[in-house]
């Protein structure tokens, strides 16, 4: 009985943690589509495709899902408060719909140099 409930117990524990990461997948790969439709590539590059002037290929380690957020639905203000001017100036995107904003920084925040 007590080998049942061990068992029960890790199988209970694991699930969260896979339904997670497959949600996060999913949500990270959702972000890359709306990173193409966006055509963001035309000022961005990841891997090598798209702007060279704009690198995002390691973005995620470099700022906060908030911060790349904020980079997001108010390019000016950061822009103001990092200093980092760019020309062309990175427009605001805030009528981005909520859940492809979130997929969006997903996706970003999984741009990590290896």
């Amino acid at each position: 009985m007590t080998r049942i409930c061990g068992l029960l117990t890790l199988v209970t524990l694991a699930w969260p943690v896979s339904a997670f990461a497959q949600h996060d997948k999913a949500l990270v790969e959702h972000g890359e589509k709306v990173y193409a439709a966006q055509k963001c590539s035309v000022c961005h590059s990841i891997a090598g495709k798209g702007n060279p002037k704009g690198l995002l290929d390691d973005v995620g380690a470099r700022l906060s899902a908030d911060e790349i957020r904020m980079w997001i639905v108010d390019a000016p203000a950061m822009t103001a408060k990092t200093k980092a001017p760019r020309k062309p100036a990175m427009k605001a995107y805030a009528n981005i719909p909520k859940d492809e904003l979130e997929a969006l920084v997903a996706y970003m925040q999984s741009l990590k140099k290896k």
